[in-house]
């Protein structure tokens, strides 16, 4: 039986100590791709809804963890 390491994403604002699991179950390579989206930070994302959600809270990115 092989044990496959899953991980998940996690949304972080900079304002909050508040984090907010968006995604779980994924490979490794879905989380990279994930987060090499440029949609994925505040500092980079350009579409209407990653803007209000920066206006709102204030600057926020994603990042992956491995799942326990």
């Amino acid at each position: 039986m092989v044990n496959r390491q899953t991980y998940k994403i996690v949304r972080f604002f900079y304002r909050s100590d508040r984090r907010y699991t968006i995604a779980r179950g994924l490979t490794i390579r879905e989380a990279q791709a994930h987060c090499s989206d440029p949609e994925t930070s505040s500092s980079t994302a350009r579409n209407k809804y990653a803007r209000r959600r920066t206006r709102d809270r204030g600057p926020w990115f994603d990042a992956y963890e491995k799942e326990k």
